[in-house]
């Protein structure tokens, strides 16, 4: 299990779906453009859904608990892209394109 962290976020995602987000988001910055990236909370925060403002003014980190880089799903990653630029932003699927939870999450402060 892996972490993004942007702002004083932090979520913990699979790390082949870290993988995957990872490059959709760093599509964008290079490009100066800002998404909404959208989840399923884990169980342990409440099971809702969440929302996080990115932006490429704010440093993003991505800390991956696997040394290997996992396959990366041509497919899914076309999904993805199409998801972040729409106008409800980057909705996080699975690659069969149900929505995803993510692992746990912390508001730092």
């Amino acid at each position: 299990m892996g972490s993004m962290a942007h702002g004083n976020v932090s979520v913990d995602f699979e790390d082949r779906l870290l993988s995957h987000l990872q490059i959709v988001i760093v599509q964008r910055f290079r490009r100066n453009e800002s998404l909404v990236v959208s989840w399923l909370d884990a169980v342990s925060v409440g099971d809702g859904r969440s929302s996080l403002w990115m932006t490429p003014t704010q440093p993003v980190y991505f800390k991956f608990a696997g040394s290997r880089v996992p396959a990366i799903d041509e497919e899914w990653l076309q999904w993805l892209s199409e998801s972040a630029a729409s106008s409800s932003g980057l909705i996080v699927t699975a690659p069969n394109g149900q929505l995803a939870r993510a692992m746990g999450s912390v508001r730092l402060s």
